[in-house]
This record gives C-alpha cells, sequence and structure tokens, in this order.
C-alpha cells in the first residue's frame, strides 16, 4: 500500500538533508535507503512513477512509501489517498544495506558540518564506548561528519545506549537504516 504527504510538510527537512518540495517526485520509505531510485506502479491502472527516496515514512501499519503530491497525482491516487502498488528498485546508493536485510540502528550523537567538532565529541565518548566512530555524510551539495555508535541489532539495544548516554548532555537520537 502506498499513500501520499504533501502540503504539512512542503518545505520541511527531509530524512536526506535536504528540503522537501511535494512537486519532486520523491517519496518517503523505511524499506529502502536513502538515495535509492524506485519504480511505483497503481495496481489500480496501471500507471507508473520514478521516484527518490529522499525520507522516512510511512509509519501507518501496512504501507511501505509515501509519496510526494505529484508522484501521487502522477499515478492517479491523490483523491483516494492511497493505493495499491508494486514497488521495483532501479538502484541504490553504493555501501547501502541490500534490500530486505534487516534494518540497523545507530545512535547519533552529533552531527557537525566541520571535522574537528565530530572527532572532539568522538574523543569525548570513545574511552566509554568502543563503537564510537565518525561518518562522513555528503547530502544536498554539503559535507556532514556525523557521530555515531553501533551498528545495534535491535532498537530496544539503540535505546539502551541512548539512554546511557545521554548522561553527557548531548543531543541523542535513533537512527535506522
Amino acid at each position: 500500500m502506498a499513500s501520499w504527504y504533501g502540503p504539512g510538510f512542503h518545505g520541511h527537512k527531509n530524512a536526506a538533508g535536504g528540503f522537501y518540495d511535494q512537486e519532486d517526485l520523491t517519496a518517503a520509505s523505511i524499506a529502502f535507503p536513502l538515495g535509492s531510485r524506485a519504480m511505483v506502479t497503481n495496481l489500480d491502472n496501471g500507471r507508473s512513477v520514478e521516484v527518490t527516496i529522499t525520507d522516512r515514512g510511512p509509519f501507518k501499519k501496512g504501507r511501505k512509501i509515501d509519496l510526494s503530491h505529484n508522484a501521487a497525482r502522477m499515478i492517479g491516487m491523490l483523491d483516494r489517498g492511497t493505493a495499491r502498488v508494486r514497488i521495483s528498485l532501479i538502484s541504490k546508493p553504493a555501501g547501502t544495506r541490500d534490500v530486505g536485510a534487516p534494518l540497523r540502528y545507530w545512535v547519533q550523537i552529533g552531527s557537525f558540518s566541520e571535522r574537528q567538532n565530530a572527532e572532539q565529541v568522538r574523543s569525548k565518548l570513545a574511552p566509554y564506548y568502543a563503537d564510537v566512530h565518525v561518518d562522513r555524510l555528503d547530502a544536498d551539495h554539503r559535507r556532514y561528519y556525523r557521530v555515531r555508535m553501533g551498528a545495534f541489532a535491535t532498537r530496544s539495544a539503540a535505546e539502551a545506549r541512548a539512554s546511557d548516554s545521554a548522561r553527557f548532555g548531548l543531543p541523542v537520537m535513533i537512527v535506522t537504516e
């Protein structure tokens, strides 16, 4: 099942680091890595659209993808709000998990535009956690350095680490990939 999202999210930052434009041919999914390209076909009318996964969601049981307003319009599902679809992966970014592989959870302690700032946070945490590291992310023509711990096989394991590391007074969030 697919649904669509638009006006309430338009102009807000997306998970890929850019800004959501409801008229772009994009989608939100937790089934595919960010940056993946997918063909979505409405099974009721056969119409298809190619989208780029730029966000996370949908978070409603039974739904696999949230299409942008324009992508939903192109496959004729705006009025109903949902549609039965076939999703075919076209491509995924190099180095990302294979589709169908179990999700991994990371505890992210911060994201910085300067590597030196990320390294300072990593150095503060390294005596307590052997798996703390700095990941580089290039998104929306910018470079970020994320301080992360993990990967964890379960959300509960990531939540336990997030709870423990909150004692350092740094912002903590759980990220799935």
